[in-house]
């Protein structure tokens, strides 16, 4: 049996005191829409979603999956039925883009659950810890009665704490028809989606609930409410990582990525955070304070402690990043080492090769970068510039300090830096000329 599902991410986030649109906000590196369009695609055969009037970049995210425009906001019943010709023939499931936590198998839960019951509605509900001002189900003999607002409940239904959370699943037909049902006579003047329960009602159709987990179906209307769920999803993302083989020193202080990828045997320190696009293979250790994002790391590397991997790095297998090193498009080969306050851009180095403490790569001339090149098994001693384009021969040897401007040959030795004089007495000389000029100086402020 096909199953579509339409996910309502047309609203503005007016509580999020933002001018993104609210599914664009982002939770472990990815939008809220994104997460549920993940949960969606392992579930369902169709997912369509509604978006608002100038929401193109939503519409973007949401492709390949189609989206249909809500050219006035009349309300989440209204949202939904915009997209009524693309419910296609069998099930359907209207889901809103701010639940982005939601799992498959709880959707799954709701498609198993309307089929075993042969009801024509079913809806997920949920307990939160502080049901406050959420809609109550109301629950009689395994049917659902009605969903009452907040306000309209009586002091009995305000102390049940089943909650609706929004999701509501029906045969393509039945849900299109209700939909079209629902009237705005309410305080507000919109087309509620939950209306659609007494409209299954009223035709004798059985509605039945799934309670689902508070921590999946909580809605995120807030930033306090995205920091909450930011929390939630990190716990999972720990959870899932540890489960793996991955060892965290302080799991609390790990921030993950939706699409971090971790091998077995992965050691991660404190306070170390991934950004999107980051994979480390077995055996790496990723010592603490370190910041990764966009790179890949090989088997049996060390990162850190306080090392920078921006997009495009790559440190090969047992290479080592260390204190204070940042690495950005660069390519640190098989066994190499750059281990203390040094910023290599655009640059390839080769297996085994060394690059000492302060080296940097001038990468950037203003209008253009340039690529460094250090072959296999050189040797850059410390506080060298490397001012790209410039190539460093295998097995070359470039002196500390130098500024090296023209290609290093194989096994050479560069020097490029100025020759170093000595003149007797002259820095005794200096401290009488300082001392004297302070002197003066003093004097005539007394003065």
């Amino acid at each position: 049996m096909t199953a579509t599902a339409i996910i309502l991410a047309a609203g503005h986030g007016t509580r999020m005191r933002s001018a993104l649109p609210k599914a664009l906000h982002r939770i472990a590196g990815e939008p809220l829409l994104r997460h549920l369009l993940r949960s969606c695609e392992a579930v369902f055969d169709r997912i369509v979603v509604v978006v608002g009037p100038g929401m193109e970049a939503v519409a973007a995210l949401a492709a390949p999956h189609a989206s249909v425009v809500q050219r006035e906001r009349l309300g989440t019943a209204h949202a939904a039925l915009q997209a009524a010709d693309r419910f296609g023939e069998s099930e359907v499931a209207v889901l809103y883009g701010d639940n982005p936590l939601i799992a498959p198998d709880t959707l799954r839960r709701l498609l198993s659950r309307r089929r075993a019951a042969q009801a024509g509605l079913a809806l997920l509900a949920m307990r939160p810890p502080d049901p406050g001002r959420y809609g109550r189900v109301i629950v009689e003999q395994d049917r659902v009665r009605r969903i009452v607002e907040w306000a309209d409940a009586t002091e009995a239904e305000r102390a049940g704490g089943l909650c609706n959370a929004g999701v509501f699943c029906a045969a393509a037909a039945d849900m299109a028809r209700w939909l079209r049902r629902v009237c705005p006579d309410n305080a507000s003047g919109e087309y509620y989606l939950t209306d659609v329960v007494a409209h299954a009602r009223a035709e004798g159709a059985p509605v039945v609930a799934v309670e689902a987990p508070w921590a999946e179906t909580r809605g995120i209307n807030s930033r306090a409410e995205l920091a909450e769920a930011e929390a939630e999803v990190q716990r999972r993302l720990r959870e899932a990582a540890m489960q793996a083989g991955v060892t965290m020193v302080a799991p609390g202080t790990v921030f993950l990525c939706a699409d971090t990828v971790l091998a077995p045997d992965v050691t991660i320190g404190p306070n170390v955070v991934f950004g999107p696009g980051v994979s480390v293979g077995p055996g790496v250790e990723i010592r603490a304070f370190s910041h990764l994002e966009g790179c890949t790391v090989e088997t049996g590397a060390i990162v850190g402690p306080f090392a920078r991997l921006r997009p495009g790095a790559l440190v090969g297998e047992r290479a080592h990043v260390g204190n204070f090193v940042e690495l950005k498009a660069t390519r640190l080969g098989r066994g190499a080492k750059a281990n203390h306050l040094s910023y290599l851009g655009d640059a390839e180095v080769g297996e085994g090769a060394n690059i000492g403490a302060g080296t940097i790569t001038c990468n950037f001339d203003g209008y253009a970068k340039h690529r460094t090149s250090v072959g296999a098994r050189a040797f850059v001693g410390s506080d060298a510039v490397l001012v790209a384009p410039v190539t460093v021969g295998e097995g070359a040897f470039v002196a500390a300090g130098s500024v090296i401007t023209e290609d290093v040959a194989a096994d050479a030795m560069a020097f490029g830096r100025a020759r170093q004089t000595h003149k007797p007495g002259r820095a005794a000389a200096f401290r009488q000329d300082r001392e004297k000029a302070m002197g003066d100086k003093a004097v005539g402020e007394k003065a």
